[in-house]
């Protein structure tokens, strides 16, 4: 009996491994050509079906690795991960895509979409919806994502991408200067205010366009204060008086 089921359960075996390997091989129709094959992959993408896209994708890349589609299949790779919310094989796969066409004509899309998918990595579409700040986490994809947005910009100022990523840059810069208020408010909170202090410095001295320059100054004038530095406090009031006399 127990000879029977081993029998069985291998035959099960094999004849699910087949169908595995039979649905890998169609993947990809050996008698398309490249174009053909890209053709139906792209209407896959199109759909929003993104993750079938994707190994689609993939196996022509395996495929055909140097066809003439090559190129625009490495994108449209890019595009599908990054709309599946697959930020880590999307930012691998930019980084691929640089590194083996530094310059290529369509790079200026390729950091346009790094700087999105930087960006989208620190969101929390959960707590947006419902206006809850985010500004005190970590934001190390934030900062990554300014600097690709300045590369696209300052590299490709014609690009078609290059007014959305000085748009992103100015959103981004206003979340960074949160994110430091927030750190000076709870240095201030547990009376360390030399510290807070010096994160609202940072403040006005790197993002004076910035409407939180106000507060940073008068976090600056309530650590001195507290701090019993009275001319660096007399000398912060003074800027917060003259420049924001409604404050």
């Amino acid at each position: 009996m127990k000879a029977k089921i081993f029998v069985v359960l291998c035959i099960s075996a094999a004849l699910s491994a087949c169908a595995g390997n039979k649905s890998e091989e169609q993947l990809v129709n050996t008698n398309q050509t490249a174009q053909a094959a890209y053709n139906d992959a792209k209407d896959v993408l199109d759909s929003g079906l993104y993750s079938r896209a994707i190994e689609l994708l993939k196996a022509m890349e395996s495929r055909f690795p140097f066809g003439p589609v090559a190129r625009q299949v490495q994108l449209d790779l890019i595009y599908a991960y990054h709309q599946a919310g697959d930020s880590k094989q999307c930012l691998a796969s930019i980084d691929r895509f640089i590194r083996l066409n530094p310059n290529h004509p369509d790079l200026d899309y390729v950091y346009f979409m790094r700087g999105l998918t930087n960006q989208k990595t620190d969101d929390n579409s959960f707590q947006e919806f419902f206006g809850v700040d985010r500004a005190d986490r970590d934001l190390a994809s934030t900062r990554q994502a300014f600097d690709d947005f300045k590369i696209l910009t300052s590299t490709f100022p014609n690009s078609r991408y290059a007014a959305d990523g000085q748009a992103r840059m100015q959103e981004i810069k206003e979340k960074l200067v949160r994110h430091e208020l927030l750190i000076a408010d709870y240095y201030s909170r547990r009376g360390a205010h030399l510290a807070a202090a010096n994160r609202a410095k940072y403040v006005v001295e790197f993002h004076r366009d910035s409407p939180q320059v106000a507060k940073a100054l008068q976090v600056m004038v309530s650590s001195y204060d507290q701090l019993g530095l009275t001319k660096l406090r007399d000398d912060a009031k003074a800027v917060l008086d003259q420049n924001f006399p409604q404050s």
